[in-house]
């Protein structure tokens, strides 16, 4: 198989690219959690309602009454803590192994779409509109306000404070449209800059 991938794609395939100990296939495990995320988001969006009054009616509906409701959401909770995991251990390597030296805009680029998830999960918590979802909007605005430019934003994406109706479609249109389409965007653009620059390893 190797020599046949060789043969197909000499310049970007190397036999050392093939050992599993050098990158653990971190990225690519992170590429199919978020094809998971994708799929049981969509699906649990035909049943979730962004509205204060009833999203987490929906919640509860989608887990007692919808067929592997409770499975999906576990499975998308799940899927997003894994995903943001794997990012996290993705990045630690590429520090450990010193690729960073070598791409830096690809390096760059992996930094903007570790933060893309970082708020998606964030988003994400404020959707079921529990106590949780409520606390962790809040509290997370909050921290906002002490970066620069940070009450403006909270203001853009918090209208009308935690829990009102503009805050939770803003968050719902953030994590299931915009933030899912720039990780797509950034995941594009992160293969592809490693196939232009020749392949996973950088020394070669």
């Amino acid at each position: 198989m190797k020599e046949l991938l060789l043969h197909i794609f000499p310049r970007y395939v190397y036999k050392d690219e093939l050992k599993i100990t050098y990158t653990f296939c971190l990225g690519g495990l992170a590429l199919s959690a978020f094809l998971l995320l994708v799929v049981s988001g969509v699906l649990l969006a035909f049943y979730y309602r962004p509205d204060p009054n009833g999203a987490f009616a929906s919640i509860l509906f989608i887990e007692e009454h919808v067929f592997l409701g409770r499975f999906l959401r576990d499975l998308h909770r799940l899927s997003s803590n894994v995903f943001l995991v794997l990012i996290l251990l993705h990045a630690l390597r590429v520090v450990l192994t010193g690729s960073f030296r070598f791409r830096t805009y690809n390096w760059c680029v992996g930094l903007f779409l570790m933060a893309a998830g970082v708020f998606a999960a964030y988003t994400g918590y404020a959707l079921p509109m529990d106590q949780v979802g409520f606390w962790a909007s809040k509290t997370g605005m909050t921290l906002l306000e002490a970066v620069p430019l940070g009450s403006w934003i909270g203001h853009v994406i918090l209208p009308d404070g935690a829990g009102g109706a503009l805050t939770l479609v803003r968050f719902y249109l953030l994590h299931a449209i915009i933030l899912p389409l720039v990780i797509v965007a950034l995941v594009s653009v992160h293969f592809y800059r490693i196939r232009k620059d020749g392949g996973l390893l950088p020394y070669l």
